[in-house]
């Protein structure tokens, strides 16, 4: 019977942008064909957005990227000022980024595993990828535990990540997390479906302790939090890696700032990542033309890339990185600005 430690052995390690300089790859893509070319025109549309002074560049984060190796990245983006908001799946940012900001790793596998004994020895698979389910349940009690620290009232999602940030801020035992990044930046990270993640586990454990009063998580409040950040910023520039719930969130504020009397304008740039198909009606929310006609994204500069994520962000981002845009770039301090708005007791 093979052990635990047999399987968790070889942890994935996260690229680094910074180590390496794609620009002359993009560059020749941009002479090519096909999806090498998408993908060289999406870092020149990325670039225009960190050279606008004017636009707020706003990242969706779907997929499970950050336990495949671009946690780094996504740090990266934040410390330098490439990413002023986060809209994310609740897997990627705490069963994937909290998780590993504990102290615990993913780890190299194989998609021909048998599950059955994965299972049997309480190690989940994302694909190639292994993950404790011992160490998932820890990372559940330390969400619970944050829980039991916060005044019972209803929150945004970004109120409660910007409490883990906190807490990683003393407790953290890996630096550099995007939680704790973000928070130390002042960069909000929405995720509006929060439960469907290890917080969940979570925040039901915190529930069932204190039925009468407890916590919870109002995506009402997350719409409405985004959506401000939509009137505040004015131009807005959409970095999206896969699609789903928090492509489709973000691209609503516009939307949704009609519905409340203003009139912000479309997302001026918009990038997207995806392996995710057009003909069932769907790409995982809609392509960036399609959206176009519901009055979300501008079609002057935007790129769809066809292609996976891990094999494409690094090249995009490392571009982005070596170009320099960013080096001028001002932090907006979003998270400063939601704040400010206090919860009435």
């Amino acid at each position: 019977m093979p052990e635990k430690k047999d399987f968790l052995k070889e942890a994935v390690e996260h690229i680094d942008i910074k180590k390496f300089n794609s620009t002359s790859i993009i560059n020749a893509y941009g002479k090519m064909s096909f999806q090498a070319r998408n993908l060289a025109r999406a870092a020149k549309i990325y670039g225009m957005m960190l050279a606008d002074r004017n636009c707020s560049v706003w990242l969706t984060l779907a997929g499970s990227t950050s336990s495949a190796g671009c946690m780094q990245i996504y740090s990266d983006l934040v410390a330098n000022r490439m990413v002023d908001v986060i809209v994310a799946t609740g897997a990627s940012i705490v069963d994937m980024d909290f998780f590993e900001a504990l102290g615990f790793r993913h780890y190299q596998g194989t998609p021909e595993a048998d599950d059955g004994m994965l299972r049997k020895l309480y190690i989940d698979r994302i694909y190639d990828t292994y993950i404790d389910e011992e160490q998932l349940q820890a990372c559940d009690q330390v969400i619970a535990s944050i829980a039991e620290k916060l005044e019972p009232r209803p929150y945004s999602s970004r109120e409660f990540i910007a409490a883990m940030g906190r807490h990683l801020v003393k407790h953290a035992k890996k630096q550099g997390s995007l939680v704790q990044v973000a928070y130390e930046n002042n960069v909000p990270i929405f995720c509006p479906a929060f439960s469907d993640s290890s917080a969940g586990f979570g925040l039901v454990l915190h529930q069932t302790r204190h039925p009468e009063k407890h916590l919870s998580i109002d995506s009402v409040k997350d719409f409405r939090e985004l959506t401000r950040l939509k009137i505040a910023s004015g131009d807005t520039g959409l970095l999206m890696i896969g699609g789903g719930v928090p492509k489709n969130f973000a691209q609503d504020t516009v939307v949704c700032a009609e519905v409340l009397g203003h009139q912000s304008p479309v997302h001026k740039y918009a990038v997207q990542l995806t392996v995710a198909d057009v003909r069932d009606g769907a790409c995982s929310s809609s392509t960036l033309k399609e959206a176009s006609s519901w009055g979300k994204v501008s079609t002057t500069h935007e790129q769809m890339v066809f292609g996976e994520a891990t094999t494409l962000l690094p090249l995009l981002a490392s571009y982005a990185y070596h170009t320099g845009s960013w080096k001028a770039r001002k932090p907006r301090n979003f998270l400063g600005l939601l704040d400010e708005e206090k919860p009435k007791k």
